[in-house]
């Protein structure tokens, strides 16, 4: 059994009830758990979630890696800045966790090199990992698991027959993913706020590295520029989008990521969002019948840090097919699929839906619903050619098992949205088992019925 370690590896899994204690967020702890965030999604869940923790008698503690990080945070007593140069961290974070006699740690992703590192010594540790991440059934859901998530989850171990064994005796409503992302808005908002701060107001954190290459200046910039320009993209979106569906031309659809996302730098094959490009559009020129059209579709978060539309031009001239290609800034994805014959991605979540839809998939990447019974591994020419259908019925079952586990209705930056996500998600941390065992062991809690959020 995992245990609140969450290892699926033999982590030491503590399994004894929790003492009731009144230490609220950065208090002196009882016989409680301690719990340490690290850096979080932008505005203000984690401070929210350390909230509501603290009322349930866990201590909290924050470590801030820049001045977004203590604004966000919003507590000082409680705030632990890290201001030393960044090859301390594994240290000053060891130490850290003996002071403060740590039991948990929680972050947000697990693949920047801060959290990487946290994850390497808290493991060793034995303390338990709560790693939160965008969800894998987008947009009303939220991932919430232990030891790890995406290419790092425990369920990139799983098959689909493991999972249908735990789902024995288990509800089966199974909802619909929603076509759009209800917290866009606010996740720019958040996200630009989060980089004024550390651009204008970090003096204090000297030796903070950003975990993304582009300077803070620069982020700040492409979040400024996306909210400007968010009405003349939304009118190109739209043309180019009525372009397609109106063309009556059969299409397949390339799901795109961002290129600075973790899914893609540490769970893709490709070293460049380029290098992805020309395998598509080559792989389309040799295999699709020639009244195909290929259409790429962006991330919602595309910022025009990589010049997508020039380079998938260049690439489609340069494999004779420019007049068979196009470029779309986002848009409505369920409209998209619903005429397209299949869909090719790296690793993006977004193939949730594809597959739900009962369509053809290729992906390169590492992915939890990368399972040989409905994600395909033909070669990109042949699947172009003749795309081999996915076994709708195993997805099914897969779906509901994430709904019955690591997918919390919610999300992490709208209020409506963080309301609903906290109403469940402070159980499941408390547990003493992650969210997979207490299925298999038939102690998970029953889980709120999913509520639009605007």
């Amino acid at each position: 059994m995992t245990g609140r370690s969450g290892q699926g590896d033999g982590g030491t899994g503590r399994t004894t009830g929790r003492a009731a204690i009144a230490p609220t967020h950065g208090a002196a702890q009882g016989g409680g758990p301690v719990f340490l965030f690290l850096q979080g999604p932008h505005g203000p869940f984690f401070r929210q979630l350390a909230r509501m923790l603290g009322a349930a008698g866990a201590t909290c503690w924050r470590v801030g890696f820049n001045r977004g990080d203590a604004v966000f945070w919003g507590d000082r007593t409680s705030y632990v800045p890290f201001t030393a140069p960044q090859e301390t961290w594994p240290d000053t974070f060891a130490r850290l966790i003996a002071e403060k006699r740590v039991t948990d740690i929680v972050l947000y992703g697990d693949t920047r090199w801060i959290h990487a590192e946290a994850v390497r010594i808290a493991r060793a540790r034995g303390l338990a990992i709560h790693v939160f991440e965008e969800g894998y059934l987008r947009p009303y859901w939220v991932s919430y698991e232990r030891g790890g998530s995406n290419g790092h989850s425990r369920l990139m171990a799983m098959s689909v027959a493991e999972m249908r064994a735990a789902l024995a005796g288990a509800s089966r409503d199974t909802p619909v993913a929603p076509a759009h992302w209800g917290d866009m808005r606010q996740h720019i908002f958040y996200g630009a706020l989060y980089h004024f701060f550390v651009m204008f107001a970090n003096r204090r954190y000297r030796g903070f590295r950003p975990h993304r290459d582009r300077p803070v200046a620069g982020e700040f910039a492409l979040y400024l520029r996306r909210l400007l320009l968010m009405p003349a993209h939304a009118l190109d979106r739209r043309l180019a989008t009525r372009a397609v569906l109106r063309g009556g031309f059969p299409y397949h659809l390339v799901l795109l990521q961002l290129a600075h996302d973790s899914s893609f730098t540490a769970h893709s094959p490709f070293t460049s969002m380029s290098e992805f490009l020309d395998t598509v559009i080559a792989g389309f020129a040799a295999g699709a019948p020639r009244h195909h059209r290929l259409v790429f579709k962006a991330h919602p978060l595309e910022d025009g840090r990589e010049p997508l539309a020039r380079e998938i031009k260049r690439l489609a001239r340069e494999h004779g097919v420019e007049t068979r290609v196009h470029h779309l800034r986002g848009g409505k994805l369920a409209k998209l699929l619903d005429q397209a014959r299949s869909a090719v991605t790296v690793n993006s979540t977004a193939a949730q839906q594809v597959l739900w839809r009962g369509l053809p998939l290729r992906a390169f990447g590492a992915a939890v619903y990368a399972k040989p019974e409905f994600v395909s591994t033909q070669p990109l020419a042949e699947f172009f050619a003749r795309p081999t259908r996915p076994d709708s019925a195993a997805y099914r079952d897969f779906r509901a098992y994430l709904l019955e586990t690591s997918q919390v209705a919610g999300g992490f930056y709208a209020g409506r949205s963080r309301r609903q996500l906290l109403r469940q998600v402070v159980d499941m941390m408390l547990s003493p088992d992650d969210a997979y065992d207490a299925l298999a062991q038939g102690t998970a809690a029953p889980r709120q019925r999913l509520r639009a959020v605007p």
